[in-house]
């Protein structure tokens, strides 16, 4: 199981996710360009000590990212507001990339067409959306239950 940001715009949402993959032992992956340096004080205060921890690898371009995740046949679910289905009724697979866009534009249709299956998180009708880091959490938290609940169901 994998995270990868889209092009991400937000320091902290993005310091708070490395940091969430870093807890839970989960590769993530940044697909430049990213609205602000690494070296940004928001984005190292969200991230904490828990950046040296967390294995982060830079794509510096959307194809760059396409031509490493075609040579690792991994596939790639899209999380995004335009979806119909419900991430909860998604399978999830150990080799999974979850993919979430910028959090002020998404992702564009190349991006999202390219996704081997897309998702949504249901709320409430009338509102927009979560944050990318609460959305992070939420879907690797039911993609590593399922994943986890698969294991235990084998081992049987």
């Amino acid at each position: 199981m994998q995270i990868a940001l889209f092009q991400p715009d937000i320091p902290q949402n993005t310091g708070t996710i490395l940091r969430l993959c870093a807890c839970l032992d989960v590769a993530a992956h940044i697909i430049e360009p990213a609205g602000f340096p690494v070296s940004d004080r928001h984005f190292r205060r969200a991230g904490m000590d828990y950046l040296d921890q967390v294995t982060i690898t830079r794509h510096n371009s959307w194809s760059k990212f396409q031509q490493w995740r075609n040579d690792e046949a991994c596939r790639l679910i899209l999380f995004t507001t335009k979806a119909s289905g419900s991430y909860l009724d998604y399978r999830f697979g150990a080799a999974d990339i979850l993919l979430f866009g910028r959090e002020s534009a998404g992702v564009p249709d190349e991006v999202a067409s390219a996704a081997d299956a897309r998702v949504v998180i249901p709320i409430r009708p009338g509102l927009r959306s979560l944050n990318v880091a609460m959305s992070v959490a939420m879907a690797l938290g039911e993609a590593l239950r399922q994943i986890d609940a698969g294991i235990r169901e084998m081992k049987g």
